[in-house]
């Protein structure tokens, strides 16, 4: 990740967990997959339309978790370094914004509206990827929209309550698709236990369980707005098979999906 003449570009990060430091600021954000940080002992997983911030002479480690690719931001700490590594001045106003944004390093989340505008200057860097200027016009970009629209999680980092909000929507999103924990627990910047912990704790019922019950409502939706088969519904809804998708209903619910759906007809 040795970045030194770029402003950004898009990385693949190593499955092997690599660790260093480096005299510059840095903006990860995650493009896809996944991708694990540690900073000065602090680690969580970076998914997409999540980051972190890392100040310089942060010891830091990194490694990519199956298929991932990262946009990386290359910031220099003063105008001195900025002349000697880009070959020119920062405005002052530039580099106030920079002492600002890096204050200590943390994590953060990004609004859709950034997610968007990222998303845009992403398929224009690899379209273009050796654009020395489309790379310095993409990180002044981020730099001037990042501080409105990032939600830094480092004062939430011994929270004993977890953003539902996050959760749920990352749930609902990915509902017909199997749901880990760790997953889950990534898009709040925790470890699979203490997640699992606190959201028990906060909801009553274990991960599994509130994942199970939110498939069985959009299922119980469907049958009574949809002409889908059972199967059909047990597949949308992230099922491995109908005759678990009846199990399950039937626990819930105290009748099988077959006559819900008559009942409704």
């Amino acid at each position: 990740m040795n970045t030194k003449f770029k402003h950004s570009e898009i990385v693949i990060l190593p499955e092997q967990m690599e660790h260093h430091n480096h005299g510059y600021n840095q903006v990860v954000i995650g493009l896809s997959g996944q991708t694990e940080f540690d900073i000065e002992g602090y680690g969580n997983l970076v998914c997409p339309g999540q980051g972190c911030l890392v100040t310089a002479d942060s010891e830091h480690a990194f490694s990519g978790l199956g298929r991932n690719e990262i946009l990386v931001l290359n910031i220099p700490v003063s105008q001195h370094s900025f002349e000697e590594t880009y070959g020119y001045l920062q405005p002052s106003y530039a580099m106030d914004r920079v002492e600002r944004l890096f204050d200590q390093s943390s994590y953060f989340h990004l609004d859709t509206q950034a997610q968007n505008l990222i998303n845009a200057l992403t398929v224009e860097m690899t379209a273009h990827p050796d654009d020395l200027l489309l790379s310095k016009a993409c990180t002044d970009t981020l730099m001037c929209v990042l501080q409105r629209h990032f939600k830094p999680l480092a004062s939430d980092r011994h929270s004993a309550r977890l953003n539902m909000d996050i959760v749920d929507q990352y749930i609902n999103k990915h509902l017909t698709r199997k749901i880990s924990v760790t997953q889950l627990a990534g898009q709040v910047f925790l470890g699979e236990s203490q997640f699992h912990l606190l959201f028990k704790n906060q909801t009553g019922v274990t991960p599994h369980q509130y994942v199970l019950k939110k498939r069985l409502e959009m299922a119980k939706q469907l049958m009574e707005e949809s002409q889908l088969s059972l199967a059909q519904v047990a597949q949308s809804c992230g099922f491995s098979g109908q005759s678990s998708f009846t199990q399950a209903f039937s626990r819930l619910y105290g009748m099988p999906p077959a006559r819900f759906k008559k009942n409704n007809v």
